[in-house]
């Protein structure tokens, strides 16, 4: 495809330079085998031996957001009540490789793909308790340490919703007529065009592929803190939507601490947008798996 995509990588960190990478900055590491644990669009992601994850940034512009991420991730630390990926080792820039790169204490867990509704409700208050202490943290010690500020404009309805429409006619072959045409009639009742401005930290980006769970299925891992920043609670509280049957999502918003009404419109329309774009990526990848849970996802997001 060749630069032609969003998530096309500026270069790309193999098994080896990682090796010769870690190896020379943190040569207390050098014995520990090091294995390819995937790459999101901004990062390659190592796993090495079984206690640390390193990430690489693979485009220039997600160089700030990994410094970023050593500043105010471990800041972050008294507000986490579910584990999450520490900074343990600050990577320097090199003539080999052009970038920062971190390495993490490694959180365990499964990907929440397949879970049934059931068990998907066990995790309403863990998720609610966690956005709960995120969102508490506070919003100028969060931008002292680079966070971007509503870079994605999140409270830009009419804006989002023709972003969806053009998604939507990308993958409407790889819907069933019932879902294209649910998203096609959520879609034209949206008749909000903005909501009103709200400032809190946000993950940013809280999706199944960030998310891990233990054998019971409840959530026990929130990774990939490279959207940190600092815009309206819905883009987080979308879990509610896409992660939640209805029926858990009114214990959610009790034990979070309630939310108005078009921070809940918001909430949903960021957990159908979410997920439409990572059924386009895994159209893309060919990844059956994935391409189903995110469909999954999107028509939970829709149902009451």
């Amino acid at each position: 495809m060749g630069g032609t995509n969003v998530w096309d990588a500026e270069w790309e960190v193999n098994e080896e330079q990682a090796r010769t990478l870690i190896g020379r900055q943190f040569p207390q590491l050098s014995s520990k085998q090091v294995k390819p644990l995937g790459w999101g669009w901004d990062n390659t992601v190592f796993l090495i031996g079984d206690e640390y994850v390193f990430r690489f940034p693979r485009r220039t512009i997600a160089v700030g957001s990994i410094r970023m991420e050593g500043k105010l991730l471990p800041k972050l630390e008294a507000y986490m009540t579910i584990p999450y990926p520490k900074p343990l080792f600050y990577g320097e820039a090199s003539d080999e490789y052009p970038a920062p790169f971190l390495g993490y204490a490694y959180v365990s867990g499964d990907f929440p793909i397949g879970l049934t509704e059931e068990r998907r409700a066990l995790s309403a208050e863990t998720l609610a308790k966690f956005l709960r202490r995120l969102h508490e943290f506070p919003v100028q010690a969060a931008l002292k340490c680079g966070v971007q500020q509503d870079h994605r404009n999140l409270t830009d309805i009419a804006a989002r919703k023709v972003k969806l429409e053009g998604f939507l006619s990308k993958v409407v072959e790889h819907l069933s007529p019932e879902e294209s045409g649910a998203i096609e009639a959520y879609i034209n009742r949206l008749q909000k065009d903005r909501v009103e401005a709200v400032n809190a930290l946000l993950h940013g980006d809280l999706h199944f592929k960030n998310m891990l769970v233990n054998e019971n299925g409840i959530v026990s891992g929130i990774i990939d803190w490279g959207d940190l920043s600092v815009g309206h609670p819905a883009c987080d509280l979308s879990v509610a939507y896409s992660f939640l049957p209805p029926y858990a999502r009114g214990v959610f918003f009790e034990t979070y601490g309630g939310a108005d009404e078009e921070t809940k419109l918001l909430a949903r329309l960021i957990a159908v947008y979410i997920p439409i774009l990572i059924l386009m990526q895994a159209v893309d990848d060919g990844n059956e798996a994935i391409a189903v849970e995110a469909k999954s996802n999107i028509m939970r997001a829709l149902s009451d």
